[in-house]
């Protein structure tokens, strides 16, 4: 005990266990002879530090693999980071900035070269913070998706597709955001529903006295309008079919065209045209042969085809021209609305529908296989809710813009000869090659310019369970083949579509075969008010903090406790404060333990017999569970049942039953068991608090047992006995009687007393954890009687009734109280049983286990009530 602190300091031994882990290199996984458990890691933003959300999934990645390490297989659990462009080079221009460089006054080649240094000083910091947490990643296998290997993957696919015609470039409406002058694909904008102001403007007629009014949300696109939209039977507007109305502030004549794509109930039934600003009028601008004229800068500030305004910001430009169009009479009425506005998910900007000509990738053909493993549950969603929402995504796909206008990135590997026309080649020397013998034999290597956009950072990493282990680049290699497809994804439902839905696609497509077998989806960390974290609500916690103050173990119990499958997670920092507890009470546990003094000559007592056969039936049936949960991927409810294993059957029952009286050795027997149960639970508990495990259990391990529970293996269910563990079920809500009666009377422990047990309905005893009972309730005598004594006060556990002489405390008034307090409760519980059974419908279609539970607790609530009636007869003759 001396050299064991009386208070676990997790802050004195993670850094120190984790260090050793890596060093002994119990992490690293290589292709073997065994069965690989392969699972890589979502990789993080290389401009990231750790999130809530970080805990919460790679807590319940580290479950998982370590699990998996534990029960025999190669865990494989590759980390790494991803480029992250936009964010990347928005970090790098705000860094430029503050040191007086404009990066539209310094060459590619020089922003790269800063961008690298950026990446190489703040890039690490989120994978070290993981080792904080616990994760046991094989570090030496950590990748980056900018890593050569990576990048020619990237390259190789782009030019792969575009040979099969699946990418494509062509001028269409995309996702702009101002703030990063960059195309965003659909999946990247994140709709919100705002208040916006609805302008009624009036339009005049040309060559008349008339107007029509039109309705917008955006009165600075007026000066983009090429058309006016009305129902062909419209009756009011039938009679401007022809015509042509001159478009506020600037009198650009634009006709009338005929459309049953017009709401006639929305608005005034009449609605503008801009073909360049927004996607519906864009497909209309087509179907009428509308011309499209783009009045915003890349910026979002107006250009010269604005004719007004220009240079003005969108948002000052939209309050400008409706001040103009007031004054000028055009403006009929202003309304606040709600509507749904897009807004780019990496700045936040508005989004601003714009024509450009980008690079896409057709997806038809990639979605229709990748719906159908999903489908037919070849891959598992956990929760399979997930499945509907997959399932109307991939129906409703549409072509991915895979062009970014950035310079961090993997670059387009596209050449453009001097007249417009192009190649796709993996370098300049193979694009001049095939330009000469395609297009123009005369070119020089100088008449090449390469495309001077990126992929989308997503074009990377759709690839990222093939292409950590090179298997574009050497699709037959051992690695890919050994570990590959992998067994589980850890993600979040927000990223279903950007990443999961695509990282199927790429699998079947490149591999022919499934990326992974199940896909785990974890929801959202909120605050205990459902408020999603974030740094400007002041709501987040600070994780490294947390762990300071919980430990790394406290913290990821404090996570899994309230985190079921699919849904959000409410945390509170109390439930780390839980987990701490947690630790807490094993770490006692552990230290009562190592206090006994061990006697070989004693004998076993039977008390100590009858207590390890019920805990070994126990941990058995508990084990099932915890199995029964994994296999569910249910991980809070594993943990929930590893905590009530050890938490109440083990710390406050089992060592209650079998631990020595004050200052008494403890037999062998007994000792040797106790070690070995707390040995398998510290198994049972390591995926969920690796670091408290594996400090006790170098106090406790075997000579044969491995050198860290790191590697050692997961225990085993095995067959348990239900007669025991039903039987001990009993005993304890007795000894829970027992015990609390004591509190109501304010009996002193201390005090033993007698116990008379009265069986009703010709039940026969079960004397199995009479001896237990006796030592836990302090009980000198326990008798079986047929009647009740006089003087005895009784109480009841289920049919059974137990008689306790307590001579001054008998209050027989109260007593008929409580009993006809009792009655009233288990007639209205019976009540509510027999309505229930008695519907045809609910007997008939219920699984036949619950119809059995029910009919039993009918059982129980009827010899319940004969008991407490028998009792309320004698006590008031």
């Amino acid at each position: 005990m001396n050299d064991i602190p009386k208070h676990y300091n997790p802050g004195r031994i993670e850094s120190r266990w984790y260090a050793e882990w890596v060093q002994k290199g119990y992490f690293r996984s290589e292709p073997d002879e065994r069965p690989p458990y392969t699972m890589v890691i979502p990789p993080p933003n290389v401009t990231g530090v750790l999130h809530m959300g970080h805990m919460l999934n790679n807590t319940i990645q580290d479950v998982l693999v370590r699990r998996a390490r534990m029960r025999g297989y190669n865990a494989c659990w590759l980390p790494g980071t991803d480029h992250a462009s936009i964010a990347t080079e928005a970090k790098v221009v705000n860094k430029l900035q503050s040191e007086g460089i404009d990066k539209k006054k310094i060459t590619r080649e020089e922003f790269l070269k800063h961008a690298w240094e950026w990446k190489e000083k703040h890039g690490g910091i989120i994978l070290e913070q993981l080792k904080k947490l616990g994760a046991s990643c094989d570090w030496d296998r950590t990748k980056f998706t900018m890593d050569e290997d990576l990048s020619d993957s990237v390259i190789n696919v782009f030019i792969d597709l575009y040979k099969k015609g699946l990418i494509y470039r062509g001028v269409r409406m995309v996702n702009w955001d101002p703030k990063a002058l960059t195309a965003l694909s659909d999946e990247e904008v994140v709709h919100k529903e705002v208040q916006s102001k609805f302008y009624y403007v009036r339009y005049q007629i040309q060559d008349t006295d008339e107007y029509v009014t039109i309705a917008t949300t955006r009165p600075e696109t007026i000066l983009g309008d090429t058309g006016i939209c009305i129902h062909p039977e419209d009756e009011r507007y039938k009679h401007l079919i022809g015509k042509k109305a001159l478009v506020p502030l600037i009198d650009r004549p634009v006709p009338f065209i005929l459309d049953e794509y017009v709401d006639r109930e929305f608005g005034t039934g009449a609605l503008k045209v801009t073909p360049a600003h927004d996607i519906n009028d864009y497909n209309l601008g087509l179907k009428h042969n509308l011309p499209s004229i783009d009045i915003f800068n890349d910026d979002g500030t107006l250009n010269e085809k604005a004719e007004i305004f220009i240079g003005e910001d969108r948002f000052a430009a939209r309050q400008k021209v409706a001040d103009a169009l007031e004054k000028k009479g055009h403006m009929i009425r202003v309304e606040t609305i709600t509507n749904s506005i897009g807004f780019s998910e990496r700045t936040e900007e508005v989004i601003e529908p714009k024509l450009s000509l980008q690079w896409f990738l057709k997806m038809d053909a990639l979605a229709e296989p990748a719906l159908d493993v999903v489908m037919d549950d070849t891959i598992r969603f956990h929760p399979p809710k997930f499945k509907n929402i997959y399932k109307h995504w991939m129906e409703n796909v549409r072509d991915w813009c895979i062009s970014r206008q950035l310079w961090w990135g993997h670059r387009i590997p596209a050449y453009y000869l001097p007249d417009g026309r192009y190649v796709v080649a993996k370098n300049r020397d193979e694009a001049l090659l095939e330009a000469r013998e395609k297009l123009d034999p005369n070119l020089k290597a100088e008449d090449l310019v390469q495309d001077e956009d990126v992929v989308d950072t997503w074009f990377s990493s759709w690839l990222w369970p093939i292409s950590v282990f090179d298997g574009i680049n050497e699709p037959d290699n051992k690695e890919i083949r050994y570990y590959y497809p992998t067994n589980d994804l850890v993600t979040a439902p927000e990223i279903l579509f950007f990443w999961v839905a695509r990282m199927i696609m790429a699998g079947l497509e490149f591999r022919n075969e499934i990326p992974f077998k199940n896909v785990y989806l974890h929801g959202i960390v909120r605050d205990k008010e459902g408020r999603k974290m974030s740094k400007s609500l002041g709501n987040s916690p600070d994780p490294i903090q947390l762990m300071d103050n919980y430990g790394a173990d406290g913290v990821r119990v404090g996570m899994l406790f309230s985190s079921p499958a699919g849904n959000d997670l409410l945390f509170d920092e109390s439930l780390c404060e839980q987990g701490r507890n947690f630790c807490n009470k094993i770490w006692n546990a552990f230290r009562l333990t190592q206090g006994w003094q061990v006697d070989h000559n004693l004998d076993q007592p039977e008390n100590a017999a009858t207590a390890i056969r019920w805990f070994e039936s126990n941990l058995n049936q508990a084990l099932q569970t915890i199995e029964s949960h994994f296999e569910k991927y249910r991980i809070a409810d594993a943990l929930m049942a590893v905590y009530k294993l050890i938490w109440e059957d083990f710390c406050s029952w089992y060592l209650e039953m079998v631990k020595p009286d004050y200052q008494k050795p403890i037999d062998a027997r007994t000792y040797e068991s106790t070690m070995t149960f707390l040995n398998q639970l510290l198994r049972i508990l390591h995926p969920f608090m690796p670091f408290i495990s594996e400090e006790i259990y170098q106090h406790v391990k075997g000579a044969d047992d491995a050198e860290s529970i790191t590697i050692a293996p997961f225990p085993k269910a095995a067959d348990f006995d239900q007669k025991m563990t039903a039987s001990f079920a009993f005993a304890r809500e007795v000894i829970m009687a027992i015990r609390n009666l004591r509190q109501e009377k304010n009996i002193p422990q201390k005090e033993a007393l007698t116990l008379f047990v009265k069986k009703n309905n010709k039940e026969q005893p079960d004397t199995t954890f009479d001896g237990i009972v006796q030592k836990l309730c302090h009980i000198n005598s326990l008798e079986y009687t047929d009647h009740k004594p006089e003087g005895t006060h009784a109480l009841i556990v289920r049919s059974t009734e137990l008689l306790i002489p307590l001579d001054q405390h008998v209050d027989t008034e109260e007593e008929i109280r409580n009993l006809e307090e009792e009655l009233k409760y288990q007639e209205g519980f019976l009540q509510k049983i027999e309505k229930k059974l008695s519907n045809e419908k609910f007997v008939n279609n219920a699984p036949e286990k619950v119809v059995a539970m029910e009919q039993k607790k009918q059982r129980d609530a009827k010899s319940r009530i004969q008991v407490i009636k028998s009792q309320l007869e004698n006590l008031k003759k």
